[in-house]
């Protein structure tokens, strides 16, 4: 399994490009970057060329007033599709296979559940068929309430049931343990009950999201069951101590052996 640094979060203070030199002097295998937007797609491949790291997975670009997105929000199809192709460029440029598709806070004008979950699935049904043709897999990611109040979803079933009524093969789930965990959920169990689904996972210890404690049973053990799993090559360090990746290869070396596969034993 791959360590991908989520640079929206690693490296504070510091330029795109400064993060992901940053990235490539720790030892990191990829690149997440949220919010790739503020380059130009051909100046973020070049940057990434010369610093040889990949680039694993962007966002959806977040609407003219800060919006996480529009796939759920009704009204507003045009930003949508505006950002699904602004992304698919930047990801054909870059060589990115994954998009996580923002959804929005779509109850801010308080619409039932059914035309919310319409709007839903119709967006993303014109999505997956662009992506598809990209050769792009979209990602889907519930956020807690706790910290991102009225997003369309939450928890990781919801996902789930959306995917699994759609059942479109280029849309997956993206499952970020802070997430789980900030909404009190089992985290293992939530991890494996929704493994077949899952396409990319991000890691970061709730509830202030800083490092994976790697001295929590917990912790460890869903880790351990990470490395088990085939659906994830890619795992994102999403959290926000910037001792741990930048200057702890110490922390990191403990972390890759906890993802070696001859380090799993029973999970439960």
């Amino acid at each position: 399994m791959k360590l991908a640094a989520n640079i929206g979060f690693l490296y504070a203070g510091e330029s795109i490009v400064d993060r992901i030199d940053h990235a490539a002097r720790d030892g990191l295998d990829g690149i997440e970057c949220p919010f790739p937007y503020e380059l130009s797609p051909s100046a973020l491949d070049q940057r990434l060329r010369a610093a040889g790291l990949p680039l694993v997975l962007i966002n959806t670009p977040q609407g003219p007033q800060g919006e996480p997105g529009f796939a759920a929000v009704h009204g507003q199809q045009e930003h949508f599709r505006a950002g699904i192709e602004r992304a698919l460029e930047m990801a054909h440029y870059t060589a990115c296979a994954r998009v996580h598709v923002m959804a929005g806070r779509p109850w801010a004008e308080g619409p039932c559940e059914q035309s919310v979950l319409a709007t839903l699935q119709e967006n993303l049904a014109w999505a997956e068929a662009q992506a598809r043709r990209a050769g792009v897999v979209l990602l889907l990611e519930p956020l807690n309430r706790f910290d991102r109040p009225g997003y369309a979803y939450h928890q990781p079933q919801q996902v789930v049931q959306l995917l699994e009524n759609l059942n479109l093969p280029n849309l997956r789930l993206q499952f970020d343990t802070f997430h789980a965990a900030r909404e009190n959920l089992d985290v293992l169990a939530c991890l494996l009950a929704c493994a077949p689904w899952i396409a990319h996972v991000q890691i970061a210890e709730a509830p202030h999201r800083t490092a994976p404690d790697l001295n929590r049973p917990e912790t460890v053990q869903t880790l351990r069951a990470l490395s088990t799993l085939p659906c994830v090559g890619w795992l994102g360090l999403e959290f926000e101590s910037q001792a741990s990746a930048s200057s702890g290869m110490e922390y990191l070396q403990a972390l890759r052996s906890l993802l070696q596969p001859q380090a799993t034993g029973a999970v439960a």
